[in-house]
């Protein structure tokens, strides 16, 4: 009876053993199952996560298979990962929080209700690549950088109910009227997936949006970021890659990264010794990595204003080389 009970035993093993193998050699061949990631967790494979809209004004922020809301964390790394890093670097070599508790440091943005009154809206730089007015932008809508602000300026408006996005650049209230002069502007249909015209900036220097990739305190106290996180870089190539749609380059070096371009935080870097909102970014970085959008100091990835800001916690992120990031796989590099 316990010999029967032993061999039975034994062969239930073989059998099982037998059914595994089977089963993982039929995954690794199947060609659209599972794709191993270039830092799978452990020895297992890597499987992106479903993407999430993160909600905003009681509007989703573009559609969950948006880019911007894409785990890009099994991506390949792309081919020339090295020498883009490298060119990074050349500007500055740590990640740095470009906001904080200073109401004048990150972009701000306002939520207004459908029934905002619609204003004119003058474009003097990039007219012809800007969506005409009339935008529903008030009178105090916040100023990056402050109303005396010399830098970029740029004013972000969304929408709620229509669930529109506006966004200005080199932004200064009418003196004499109800409206607004701006370098440029874009509106941006946070339902949909569509991208600006080829060629065409927004206000931002990629032509891109900028309010779906600014760090948001909401969302660190909530735990966790849903999406990609907007960097600048110090040199470009003349070219893009989408989700942009417009060069701002100062080399055709291949060696510098084209507008839009995505990187995250390796898989392997440790992130145990980082806490608060900085582990949240992190976390982000890993999952969702970040876009080049504009020219700037490299490393710097750009926030929501807002006082709530911990500027201590947030410095843990300066501590963070650019050698811990990799390329993920560059799509198809538009050359204007």
């Amino acid at each position: 009876m316990t010999v029967h009970s032993s061999l039975d035993f034994r062969a239930r093993v073989l059998c099982l053993a037998f059914t595994l193998v089977l089963a993982m050699t039929l995954a690794a061949c199947s060609g659209d199952s599972i794709r191993l990631g270039p830092n799978p967790p452990g020895d297992g494979p890597c499987v992106p996560s479903a993407g999430v809209s993160p909600t905003l004004g009681g509007c989703a922020v573009f559609p969950a298979d948006n880019p911007w809301n894409r785990d890009v964390s099994c991506d390949a790394v792309d081919a020339n990962s090295d020498q883009y890093i490298a060119s990074i670097n050349q500007g500055a070599v740590f990640l740095h929080a470009d906001f904080g508790s200073n109401p004048d440091w990150g972009i701000p943005y306002s939520t207004v209700p459908g029934s905002q009154t619609l204003v004119p809206i003058v474009f003097t730089e990039y007219p012809d690549e800007s969506d005409p007015g009339p935008y529903p932008v008030p009178a105090d809508a916040p100023i990056e950088g402050g109303s005396d602000s010399t830098g970029d300026r740029h004013v972000l408006v969304l929408q709620s109910g229509a669930c529109k996005l506006y966004e200005l650049y080199h932004a200064s209230k009418d003196t004499d009227g109800p409206g607004w002069q701006a370098g440029s502007g874009a509106i941006f249909d946070l339902s949909s997936n569509n991208l600006r015209p080829e060629g065409w900036t927004s206000a931002d220097a990629a032509g891109l949006p900028i309010l779906p990739g600014l760090v948001r305190y909401d969302e660190i106290q909530s735990g966790q970021i849903t999406h990609a996180v907007r960097f600048t870089v110090w040199r470009t190539q003349q070219a893009y890659v989408h989700p942009a749609t417009h060069a701002a380059g100062a080399t055709a070096d291949p060696a510098y990264p084209p507008m839009g371009m995505r990187v995250r935080l390796k898989a392997s870097y440790d992130l145990t010794p980082f806490s608060g909102s900085a582990r949240v970014i992190l976390s982000a970085l890993k999952k969702y990595g970040m876009i080049v959008a504009d020219n700037g100091t490299s490393w710097y990835i750009t926030g929501a204003s807002d006082p709530r800001w911990n500027d201590s916690n947030l410095d843990q992120l300066k501590t963070v080389p650019g050698s811990a990031f990799e390329v993920v796989q560059v799509g198809t590099i538009i050359h204007p």
